[in-house]
């Protein structure tokens, strides 16, 4: 039964953020907000909606470490896996900007983290609690973020002098109905995936920490994984890092930051070995990206880094 709500669930939450996606960035074609405005808010939304569901739906039912736990997977698994497994499929190339401002943006947002969630070490505290006042910080980090985004965005397209259109643009009856059912499949799906989660976990025996950072983390990161690899193969690589990027970022400032805004997320599970990994793997990224192919992610260091989340793995199920 468990598995089934786990399953369920999923799905519900990849059709509802798909729905609401379409249904949203319909209605914002309808008042003619520019193309490159929907994709930096609503599109980024809608890859980083499973993360958001799960994570603020795991907040409010106290299981903290699937809601921390989901984020520090999902960025985990992003960094190494789907940019490993995309390399695998096609060399990714990597701009100057890229590696100058975007990845040390990855890895600043990596040590807020872990700054953040250090309270025993850095305060003498009894316990590693992500505040809401560090909530509240993360999502100011998201705001200047957006407006960086904001800002490059617009610099670029009047540069290139046009905008790409590839909006569908549905009846506003429709629009509505996909946004409603959307919302309606995020928050009945984030349920069922939760508890579908924490039932795994009692059942096995393992901690919630664990079932966040591997099974939840892998299931949230789909939409990514399948942007990713459908880009590969379509000869366009380099988006697989953009999106990796973005999504870690939206991830950590936004889905933090709004779970730990509604409620203080009490660590227990989540180490600073996991934190250290999520530093890690950016710091891998951005090093491979300088160092190894000149600014060309190969297919042998795609497996690297495939070999990183495995070792990693092994690493969390050798601790259980």
């Amino acid at each position: 039964m468990n598995i089934l709500f786990l399953i369920g669930g999923l799905l519900l939450i990849l059709l509802g953020a798909n729905g609401l996606t379409d249904g949203a960035a319909s209605v914002a074609k309808r008042f003619r907000i520019p193309s490159i405005v929907i994709g930096l808010t609503i599109v980024a939304f809608g890859t980083s909606a499973p993360e958001l569901t799960v994570s603020v739906s795991s907040a409010l039912k106290g299981s903290a470490d699937i809601a921390v736990g989901n984020v520090v997977g999902s960025n985990i698994f992003n960094t190494l896996m789907i940019v490993g497994c995309t390399a695998l499929f096609a060399p990714i190339v990597i701009t100057r900007n890229t590696l100058r401002r975007e990845i040390p943006l990855c890895i600043l947002s990596s040590l807020v983290l872990l700054i953040c969630a250090n309270d025993m070490f850095l305060n003498g505290s009894k316990e590693n609690v992500l505040s809401i006042t560090d909530g509240l910080i993360l999502l100011c980090f998201f705001i200047v973020f957006l407006s960086y985004t904001f800002a490059i965005a617009s610099h670029n397209t009047k540069e290139k002098g046009e905008e790409t259109d590839e909006i569908k643009q549905f009846p506003m009856w429709k629009s509505v109905l996909y946004i409603l059912g959307g919302l309606g499949a995020l928050v009945a799906g984030g349920s069922f995936f939760v508890d579908g989660a924490s039932g795994i976990a009692r059942s096995l025996g393992v901690s919630e920490s664990v079932i966040g950072l591997t099974l939840v983390a892998g299931g949230t990161s789909l939409p990514e994984l399948a942007t990713s690899i459908v880009a590969a193969l379509k000869k366009n690589p380099e988006i697989a890092i953009g999106n990796v990027i973005g999504s870690n970022l939206f991830n950590i400032f936004f889905v933090l930051g709004c779970s730990a805004s509604i409620t203080p997320l009490h660590l227990n599970g989540i180490t600073n070995l996991d934190l250290l990994v999520l530093v890690g793997s950016s710091i891998l990224l951005w090093l491979v990206g300088i160092f190894f192919g000149k600014r060309t992610i190969t297919r042998i260091e795609g497996s690297i880094l495939i070999l990183c989340y495995i070792a990693y793995t092994t690493v969390l199920i050798y601790n259980l």
